[in-house]
């Protein structure tokens, strides 16, 4: 079986434009090609894990998340690092796109895309990180079975705390979380 990070993509890899599918407006945070670059060395699989609900709502297509995708992988290309996947939710209950205005599995807090990724890819999910900055990231990942790290950079507005919204970390930034699980590998 093999080690991942799952990572939130809003506010925690790339900087936080509400609903953007501009690729010209898509910006890495500060240091996370390094960051991933490092993890990867180590033997992580890295997986991009996002709740898309513009979709949902008709704010943009599904396959305006392609050109998203590409944009990431292209910055990511530069420190010589590249995601092993990508899973979106584009799901909302009260989106106004029949066809995604849906209850599912896959939607965080719900755990499903990151056992979608466990699962197409033999993941043991007990060596695995979510690193997210809001609550719901860490919801997911505690609820798969994952260790979680928060970063607390404000874009968590709730905090409504329980046992699987408490992250087993709370970090400054990427750099800070990447240093958490290195800190914390051991062999699988």
């Amino acid at each position: 079986m093999r080690k991942a990070v799952f990572i939130d993509k809003d506010g925690t890899l790339i900087e936080d434009i509400p609903y953007n599918v501009d690729p010209a407006q898509i910006k890495l945070q500060e240091g996370t090609g390094s960051c991933l670059r490092q993890l990867k060395d180590k033997g992580y699989l890295l997986f991009l894990i996002s709740n898309q609900s513009g979709v949902a709502r008709g704010y943009f297509d599904v396959n305006a998340l392609g050109d998203v995708i590409d944009k990431i992988q292209s910055d990511l290309s530069k420190e010589n690092v590249q995601l092993d996947g990508s899973y979106f939710c584009p799901h909302h209950p009260q989106g106004s796109i029949k066809e995604y205005a849906i209850e599912c599995a896959c939607r965080k807090p719900k755990p499903g895309m990151i056992l979608n990724a466990a699962e197409s890819f033999n993941i043991h999910l007990a060596d695995s990180w979510m690193i997210g900055d809001i609550l719901h990231d860490i919801e997911a990942g505690n609820s798969a079975g994952c260790k979680t790290i928060l970063i607390n950079n404000g874009n968590e507005t709730e905090w409504k705390m329980s046992f699987l919204r408490k992250p087993n970390t709370i970090v400054k930034n990427f750099r800070e979380a990447t240093e958490t699980i290195l800190k914390n590998d051991g062999p699988l």
